[in-house]
């Protein structure tokens, strides 16, 4: 297997770090999610390799991008994934996110049009207002700062025994993306939030919406997602909580690989 790349694009004010699988196959931009990395796409991104050239950027303030103090919107974020598509010339890429990046991709493709071949969302932080507020005055930042002041080895054993399931390889790539996030970025929790409603409808391309059995967008928002869009379709993975690309990467890959092989 060819090595992947490793490369930085300035765009929007920040410095962005990326992993990219190279090839000649149609180009797929991965987002992770808050605490997360470009490289915690490895299990999806060595499923897609041989037919897509898969690129994996790090968000602002995680891993190796900047980390400036403020800028943590999805406006911002947004405009992060659109620039590095601009400044890698990607023609008419898919793009996917989890979590926090899913809310992302689903903000670039309500604005990209027919700039894109089509999204993946993977359980996005579609959340009411009232949730918003409610995880934004949580102590999800105090617990980040803790972990920060940690040690590796503690992270990874922690999660060893929380989720057992998952693959060591995974659980490392975690504990490394973790103390490789930044505390500001932990600001794109302030609400508000996009609509999710508006930025839905807006979608005009082929969007895959991929949850678990125990997920943010339950199956009835998924259900009222596709009414309010026909381009949307909806995909349910078993066994699987919100962290869905750790808990079941397998069947994640075939669910994803098959809707990019079906697009035109």
């Amino acid at each position: 297997m060819t090595p992947w790349s490793t490369g930085v694009c300035a765009t929007n004010g920040v410095a962005l770090r990326y992993l990219r699988t190279g090839g000649a196959g149609p180009p797929v931009v991965l987002l992770h999610g808050l605490m997360g990395s470009g490289a915690c796409w490895t299990p999806l991104a060595r499923a897609l390799a041989a037919e897509f050239d898969v690129i994996m950027p790090d968000a602002r303030g995680h891993g190796g991008s900047s980390a400036p103090a403020t800028g943590y919107t999805y406006d911002d974020l947004a405009a992060d994934a659109a620039g590095l598509i601009a400044a890698l010339a990607l023609d008419r890429p898919v793009v996917l996110g989890h979590s926090m990046g899913g809310m992302t991709a689903a903000v670039v493709a309500s604005r990209a049009g027919a700039a894109l071949r089509g999204v993946v969302l993977v359980d996005p932080t579609f959340l009411s207002p009232a949730r918003q507020r409610e995880v934004y005055a949580s102590d999800v930042a105090d617990q980040h700062r803790r972990a920060l002041a940690t040690s590796r080895a503690y992270l990874i054993a922690q999660a060893q025994a929380r989720t057992p399931q998952r693959a060591p390889e995974l659980i490392e790539l975690q504990a490394d993306a973790r103390l490789a996030t930044s505390p500001h970025a932990l600001a794109v929790l302030a609400p508000p939030n996009p609509d999710y409603h508006a930025v839905v409808a807006a979608i005009d391309v082929p969007c895959l919406l991929v949850i678990g059995d125990a997920p943010v967008v339950t199956p009835t928002m998924a259900a009222e997602l596709q009414a309010l869009n026909p381009h949307v379709r909806v995909a349910q993975i078993a066994d699987a909580g919100h962290g869905l690309p750790f808990d079941q990467p397998a069947r994640l890959s075939d669910v994803v690989a098959g809707f990019l092989r079906a697009l035109p």
